[in-house]
């Protein structure tokens, strides 16, 4: 599955991990992300998106149609 939120754009964060000997290796931040189903009421059929806890929220507060509204002006296909 892509680390990639499908609704705010949250990608994972690269760094370095530092031991207690201060030697450094790489390693990264993942975002929160889940795959989730939402019913689409306005096409009748359910969609399903990846997205992060963030994304969930916004989700939440806007509306499922207004979001996708969203993602197709951005281009993305759903």
């Amino acid at each position: 599955m892509s680390a990639i939120c499908q609704v705010t754009g949250r990608k994972p964060g690269f760094g370095k991990s530092v031991s207690h000997s201060h030697k450094r290796t790489n390693r990264r931040w993942d975002p929160n992300s889940q795959r989730k189903t939402y019913y689409l009421p306005s096409e009748g059929r359910r969609i399903t998106l990846t997205v992060s806890a963030k994304g969930i929220k916004t989700i939440d507060r806007d509306g499922i149609e207004a979001v996708v509204a969203r993602l197709r002006a951005r281009g993305e296909k759903i």
